[in-house]
């Protein structure tokens, strides 16, 4: 069972705040770690399927995990399925709104990633594509990679766990892996008060920021279709994971309060200062500890950067 946060306990803790984010961060290492270990006692255990919602902080877990494998004496390489979109000059499916929907399955080169999969799992090579996003096309064959005994292939991605893609693959030689925040912050009478899905919220909001330049309105909007597509495509097969892992920092509404509180009060159109008022509220709860005590390899840098 997780550990139940009240704001009031995370800022008592908050008074230490050194001590708060490196134990934060190393518990949140020692988790993968001892996932990384598991893969790695198992020679079997080619391509590990890495699945999460937005925000979740696949990207760092990935990496990791891949660091771990290295230090066991093995290699790990890491796979985006983004990299099998569709090129945009082939168009993607509509949603019920008559939109692209690039959250979909079908909005990935599924045959493609059968074939490269499975030559992975079966002949330890393959040649694997990248999608150049500034441009929208798929760069066939761009990466090539070829597993020896200690090796794996971490393939991350909202669709990871789908069985559209992992049936037609050997499941003696898949990991799943399922990372999300999965603990929320509570009032002192026991009541929700900033729900996972606020964490992530928050998380994204200043990643866009910082490294996409995209403005505080434009996130919120986009994050109707974001839980959308969780809901449609993510959620119904969690249960299909080998391991989950709570990426929640009981330190991070104090590390990201500062930032996303300053983002949050630039909202003026009507259909979003409702829902950024009440996150704004939520966030002025917390006592602000300012980021650059995080370690480098803290995973909360995916999404508060370096500066």
């Amino acid at each position: 069972m997780n550990e139940v946060y009240t704001y009031k306990k995370i800022n008592s803790l908050a008074l230490d705040p050194i001590n708060f984010i490196s134990g934060c961060s190393s518990d949140y290492h020692g988790k993968v770690d001892k996932v990384a270990e598991k893969i790695f006692a198992d020679t079997n255990k080619k391509i590990v399927m890495l699945a999460g919602p937005s925000s979740s902080g696949k990207t760092t877990t990935a990496s990791i995990l891949s660091q771990d494998i290295n230090l066991l004496g093995g290699r790990a390489y890491t796979v985006s399925l983004d990299d099998f979109y569709h090129p945009r000059s082939v168009g993607y499916p509509l949603d019920e709104n008559g939109k692209p929907d690039y959250e979909c399955v079908e909005a990935l080169d599924v045959e493609l990633m059968h074939t490269k999969l499975g030559e992975l799992a079966e002949n330890g090579k393959s040649s694997l594509p990248v999608f150049d996003f500034q441009s929208g096309e798929r760069i066939n064959d761009a990466k090539k990679i070829e597993l020896s005994e200690n090796d794996v292939i971490i393939v991350e991605g909202l669709h990871a766990l789908n069985p559209v893609i992992t049936d037609t693959l050997d499941e003696e030689k898949l990991f799943k892996i399922y990372v999300s925040v999965s603990t929320r912050v509570y009032d002192d009478d026991g009541n929700s008060f900033l729900s996972k899905r606020d964490l992530r919220l928050t998380r994204r909001m200043v990643r866009d920021h910082s490294f996409r330049s995209t403005p505080v309105e434009r996130t919120i909007e986009i994050w109707q279709s974001v839980t959308r597509g969780e809901d449609k495509y993510l959620f119904p097969y969690e249960h299909l994971a080998d391991v989950k892992i709570d990426s929640f920092h009981p330190c991070e509404p104090c590390l990201f309060a500062e930032r996303a509180s300053a983002l949050l009060a630039t909202v003026k159109n009507p259909q979003y200062t409702e829902k950024a008022g009440l996150l704004l509220d939520k966030l002025s709860h917390f006592k602000n500890i300012n980021y650059s005590l995080l370690p480098p390899d803290s995973l909360l840098r995916e999404f508060l950067g370096t500066d």
